[in-house]
């Protein structure tokens, strides 16, 4: 565990992004992750404030490409599972578009289109690149999980590929995370700011019957991921800096689901010489057999977390990183790098022991955030088995 911890500690930025002519909040980030390609296993791709998306070089963290025609605000970005040259993004305007890197600026190679009404607020892509599913946001009375055949196949119609069908009927507000499973293409977990995170086996006929198991949260989810060795465990995350934890493999036994329910993060981690202002996401570090969350403060700074039973337990803060609030990272098992960006324009990479030759911050945008604070009062009910 030593090791584990150690090699967080030694975490220091190595490269920082060339400042754009127009700085915008950086929201979301993603790498390749197929084995074939290695020089696509190269990129980072970013989504941001003014409805683009920039790819870069993960090693110089130069612009490669950038890539505009959403006409809203982009939700999240997904690299394929299965081939590194394919790049979805979703967004409020009711679309899911996949891009080809290796033509940076052109239209998108396919549009996937939503019902009229639809307002995008979340979206993933099955492990098996087949399954493509959009949350969205609540319209009069409506919430949907949207499907869609990911495979892209040009069609004759304008319109794009029509909607496989929908989920209806087990949210009732916004869905603010969508999150399939690392290795079953059929199973999903969705959040939303009702305070319900759904899992759902999307194999079965009916939505009814696809719904495995509904856990509350008791505020508006922000973040959702898989873990634990078999990823068979959820971290959910709230607006209002609540984390659960809870186990799936619990479901068909009489043992308790919840492993850990922390109210507010905030006031309950103890940080030395610090303060946590907020929770970003949660990851499973494969090699530790950890689950690992990272948090930070609203002036840049990061501090990573392990999750364990008795609750949160703060291992290293990264300095002098960012100068404003992070939005979003990645971990690279392969290297053991890290990538961060967030309101301050910034794409930073991190690698154990570097030193970098520039340490210019750059300064504090000041454009409002777009980061949605929903809280609401919810049921004490925290989880529910599918009878």
């Amino acid at each position: 565990m030593e090791d584990f911890e150690g090699q967080f500690a030694t975490l220091s930025i190595a490269k920082r992004s060339e400042q754009t002519k127009d700085p915008t909040y950086l929201l979301d980030i993603d790498c390749p992750k197929t084995a074939a390609g290695a020089g696509n296993q190269q990129l980072v791709a970013v989504s941001c404030s003014n409805r683009s998306i920039h790819v870069y070089n993960k090693q110089t963290l130069g612009l490669v490409g950038q890539y505009s025609g959403h006409s809203g605000p982009i939700c999240g970005v997904r690299f394929a599972q299965t081939s590194d040259n394919l790049l979805f993004s979703a967004s409020g305007d009711g679309t899911v578009r996949c891009w080809d890197v290796r033509t940076p600026g052109i239209d998108a190679v396919q549009v996937f289109r939503g019902y009229p009404s639809n307002v995008f607020s979340s979206f993933d892509v099955n492990c098996s690149d087949l399954v493509i599913c959009a949350g969205t946001e609540k319209v009069h009375e409506d919430t949907f999980m949207v499907f869609w055949d990911a495979r892209v196949v040009k069609s004759n119609s304008t319109a794009g590929p029509q909607p496989l069908g929908v989920y209806s009927e087990s949210h009732n507000d916004d869905i603010t995370q969508v999150r399939f499973h690392p290795s079953k293409s059929d199973m999903v977990v969705s959040g939303s700011t009702d305070g319900l995170v759904n899992v759902f086996d999307i194999g079965t006929d009916t939505e009814d019957d696809a719904l495995l198991a509904t856990c509350n949260s008791d505020s508006s989810v922000s973040s959702i991921n898989w873990s634990g060795e078999q990823y068979d465990q959820i971290c959910c995350l709230t607006h209002d800096e609540g984390l659960f934890w809870w186990d799936l493999a619990q479901l068909e036994t009489e043992e308790p689901i919840t492993l850990l329910s922390v109210q507010d993060a905030r006031e309950t981690t103890e940080i030395q010489g610090g303060s946590l202002d907020y929770l970003i996401r949660g990851m499973y570090h494969e090699r530790a057999k950890k689950l690992v969350v990272v948090g930070g403060t609203n002036t840049g700074k990061l501090h990573l977390l392990d999750c364990r039973a008795e609750g949160l337990r703060h291992m290293c803060a990264l300095q002098d990183s960012h100068s404003a609030t992070v939005r979003c990272f990645h971990w690279h098992t392969g290297d053991d790098s890290l990538l961060t960006a967030g309101e301050d324009a910034q794409l930073l990479l991190w690698k154990p022991g570097a030193v970098e030759l520039s340490t210019a911050k750059k300064g504090l945008m000041k454009s409002a955030s777009s980061i949605q604070q929903k809280t609401r009062v919810h049921g004490k009910t925290m989880c529910k088995r599918k009878k």
